[in-house]
């Protein structure tokens, strides 16, 4: 298992997702890697009239789902299938603006790659450039050694 190198790119996760992980897609949601590198993600994804709550802003649990799909999406590039089971431990958010519907980028980092547990930086901005929430992810990792 290498924590200093990617084993899959964005296709690879990609095509991983949609065919182990198909709900992640419900109701059209579309996310694009635009940069992928050891330890960091840059994701796009568009919010549109499902993500938003009464007032016309980015839900917070579409904003968690978003953090939460990024992290799993950069564990997946690091170890392949073999992370298939890591899962959320922890999830910690500060919602700074309501993000208007659009498009929302999503700069993760990991920050801890241990044997048994990661934990992530995550950054959601909106288009303007805005950060819209910041948050802090830990994720099971035991499963890659078990």
């Amino acid at each position: 298992m290498s924590r200093t190198q990617l084993e899959w790119g964005s296709e690879q996760v990609l095509e991983f997702l949609h065919e182990e992980f198909p709900q992640a897609f419900s109701g059209g949601k579309k996310y694009a890697a635009t940069k992928l590198e050891t330890g960091h993600l840059s994701l796009d994804y568009f919010a549109g009239e499902r993500q938003l709550r009464p007032g016309g802003t980015v839900s917070g649990p579409a904003q968690l789902e978003l953090a939460d799909f990024a992290v799993y999406f950069l564990l997946l590039a690091h170890h392949g299938s073999d992370a298939r089971l890591c899962v959320t431990t922890n999830l910690t958010c500060s919602f700074l603006r309501k993000p208007q519907p659009g498009r929302l980028i999503c700069e993760t980092n990991l920050i801890k790659h241990g044997r048994t547990l990661t934990v992530a930086d995550v950054v959601i901005k909106a288009e303007n450039a805005n950060i819209v929430s910041h948050l802090e992810l830990t994720y099971y990792t035991g499963a890659l050694t078990e």
